[in-house]
């Protein structure tokens, strides 16, 4: 379902070390959306610009602009969620923004819904290598598939570069409680997408879509976040194919990047 934001070929290594530490300019953005966890989220900047280069879930040009172009754009969103919110992260891919979020909101409970095996690996191992087992489960499987999962109806959906407003609106609003929120992360065809799919997702329950901007004060260029609130329960078709597999942060495979604490509950 995700786009994938790889521009390069899968297992392409770096050519030559990277820097991935935070940009001096970035930095007061950064302190205010990660607070006392920006450590952690430095962490999970390594993470991606490494081991999620090689494994190719993101593109080797991206990884000089992990902070300004995911990790922040992430994080802005956290904004529209209340606290102490469920979220469900549909097509979480690299865990963006599922794991941002996880990193930069320890009050929230998140579920990261992935139907690709190689990615729930990594997002498996991140969320160990993070500490973050006690708030954030990996799920592979596709949206629809896990409709009726004890970690759904969610107060917040959310996704990013998934897919047209009207499919997304038919795969996530299922996952999202009555009077819950649907948060698509979009670009700048956000209006346009709107104004084409605004009946299409009527029909699915959901609530005229307006457009967010989240982190004005603070970004260069702000988050475009389109809103939907489910507003009634329309039927919704069952998920073809077996079951999803719920992947445990502690499982590991091959490749990982070995030495990730783990939290017990």
């Amino acid at each position: 379902m995700r786009e994938s934001a790889s521009s390069g070929s899968e297992g392409t290594a770096p050519s030559e070390p990277l820097d991935l530490s935070l940009p001096d300019p970035l930095r007061p953005a950064a302190e205010a959306l990660f607070g006392d966890r920006l450590a952690l989220a430095s962490e999970f900047a390594t993470l991606l610009g490494t081991d999620g280069v090689v494994r190719g879930l993101i593109g080797p040009r991206e990884a000089p602009r992990i902070w300004e172009r995911h990790l922040l754009n992430c994080a802005a969103v956290a904004q529209l969620i209340p606290s102490g919110a469920s979220v469900v992260d549909v097509g979480s891919g690299a865990g963006l923004p599922g794991i941002v979020l996880a990193v930069a909101r320890p009050d929230l409970t998140i579920a990261l819904v992935e139907p690709l095996a190689r990615r729930t690996a990594f997002l498996a191992e991140a969320v160990t290598a993070l500490g973050l087992d006690d708030t954030t489960t990996v799920i592979r499987g596709r949206a629809e598939e896990v409709v009726g999962d004890p970690l759904s109806p969610a107060d917040v959906v959310t996704a990013r570069a998934v897919a047209p407003l009207d499919r997304l609106a038919g795969w996530c609003l299922p996952l999202t409680a009555l009077g819950g929120r649907l948060l698509a992360l979009k670009g700048s065809s956000a209006a346009d997408e709107i104004a084409e799919h605004r009946d299409a997702v009527g029909r699915l329950g959901g609530s005229t879509p307006v457009v967010r901007r989240c982190g004005e004060e603070l970004l260069a260029a702000p988050t475009t976040v389109v809103e939907i609130v489910r507003e009634r329960v329309v039927p919704a078709r069952s998920g073809k194919g077996s079951r999803p597999e719920r992947r445990g942060a502690a499982s590991r495979t091959g490749g990982g990047f070995g030495g990730g604490r783990k939290r017990r509950g």
